[in-house]
Formats: structure tokens, sequence, C-alpha cells
């Protein structure tokens, strides 16, 4: 990661920036965002199969969610985080997108914890670490900068649990089916009874498998719905029995119908 790449999106004044070599931690990307218009943001949170963390070093984040407003610096948002909006003004932020195997022995806690909020990164390292962080990114002079302290900082996280490696297949499993695959398939893959794949899954992942595969799914047909794709054509080529199938996953994800999550 010697090299990041920047571009400016003209249209609403954010800078992206990927690091050309990617993430050094195994299941993490690694995304830097520079609102350098002062657009502003306020986006509401979607369900993804990933584990977010937010490294905000500008003025800090506004949180909406079950728990009242809370100002934060840092967050990280889980596979199912609720109904959280976040905002913020002249943002300038790090963000990682975790596979849950990698979230699960990086984070050192339960993903189970996460589920329905987003919570501040101090919580899990401490405040003092979370205030460094922040500082050293704010004193850096460039992305790739920035983009080695966000590695070594993971990698201080680093605790000492690890995903099975049948829990682990399993998801790479999903995620490669796009959530098509059963989960007696999965445990015959691992030679485990469906109770104790679906125990250490869960366990492990945060979800059962069967709702792992519906957020992969999910996730696929938010990507298609956002590009104006037609909701009966993203209903057939996400593997939907029909379009009320769709309708029902993104209520139980979102609480919203199709039209109104892309609005």
């Amino acid at each position: 990661m010697e090299v990041a790449h920047a571009a400016r999106d003209l249209a609403n004044g954010w800078e992206v920036a990927h690091p050309t070599a990617g993430s050094r931690i195994e299941g993490a990307e690694v995304i830097g965002f520079r609102d350098r218009a002062a657009a502003g943001l306020d986006m509401r949170v979607v369900p993804a199969p990933a584990v977010t963390v937010v490294i905000e070093f500008g003025s800090g984040l506004t949180v909406d969610g079950p728990g009242g407003r809370q100002a934060m610096g840092s967050l990280i948002g889980g596979l199912w985080p609720g109904a959280v909006r976040i905002r913020g003004e002249r943002v300038k932020c790090v963000e990682v997108r975790l596979s849950p195997v990698a979230a699960y022995s990086l984070l050192g806690c339960s993903l189970s914890d996460l589920d329905g909020t987003v919570v501040d990164l101090a919580d899990l390292c401490g405040p003092a670490d979370a205030r460094r962080l922040r500082e050293q990114l704010a004193e850096a002079a460039g992305w790739p900068k920035m983009f080695a302290l966000t590695d070594a900082f993971l990698d201080r996280m680093r605790g000492s649990a690890s995903a099975d490696p049948e829990v682990a297949a399993s998801w790479d499993r999903i995620v490669a089916s796009r959530g098509g695959v059963r989960v007696g398939e999965l445990a015959a893959s691992c030679g485990w009874s469906r109770k104790r794949l679906w125990a250490r899954f869960t366990a492990q992942i945060g979800l059962t498998p069967k709702r792992a595969a519906m957020l992969v799914r999910f996730d696929r047909a938010v990507a298609g719905l956002s590009a104006g794709a037609d909701a009966a054509a993203v209903a057939v080529a996400c593997g939907y029995t029909d379009q009320s199938h769709l309708h029902r996953d993104v209520a139980t994800f979102t609480g919203r119908t199709p039209s109104a999550l892309v609005g």
C-alpha cells in the first residue's frame, strides 16, 4: 500500500481514495472519503454483508439510532445496524469494510452485540486509542499514510480468536453463490451436522447461515435497484421467487419498500 489512487466526483464534490495495493489486512476493504465541496453527509445506513468501521478525523459525525442522537468521532456498524442515520459536515474519514470472518478476529467482540445499533469505536479500543488514531490521521500527509495508519491500528486490535475454518469456508461459499446455497449443502461440505454449523456459524458471524444468505442476496438486490434496474428484473436476477419475495426481504432488512429504499 505504497500509493493511493484518489478520484474526485465532480458532481458532488467528494474525493474518494483507494489504496492501489489494497489493505494488508485480510478480509478488509479500505476507502478514504473527503468532502471537498462542503456538501455535507446525510445517509441512512442499509444492512450489508460487512462490518463497517468509520474513522472520521474532520468535524465528527452525528448518529441517530435506537439509542437516540449521539456525537461520534469513529463508529462501528454491524451487519444489521437497524434504523440508523448518519450526518456530518466537512467529513474526512477512512472507512473499513470488514468481512464478518475478519471482524470476528479483529474486533474482539461477538458480532451479534453489534446488531441493531451503531457503536462508538472507543467502546471497543478505549477512548485514548480512538482519539490518538483520529489525531494521527488528521496530521498525516496524504492517503497512503492514512491507510498505513489504519492498517496498523487494526493489527493492534487483533485478538486471539479466529473463526473456525468450516465457518469461514461456509461464509465464502454463501458469498460466492450470491446467497443461493442451502444450509444442508453447507453442512455437508464441511462435514458438520446442520445443528453444529448453525450454532458455530451464528456464534462467530452473528447471523444464522440462512439469514446470512438472505443478507448477501439482499445486498446484490440493493445494488441493482440503486443502479436503476426494474424491481421485477432485480428479483429474477437475484434469485427471488417473485417480486413480492423481494419486497418482503427489503421490508425485513430496512422496513421500507424498494422504491423508498432507493429514494
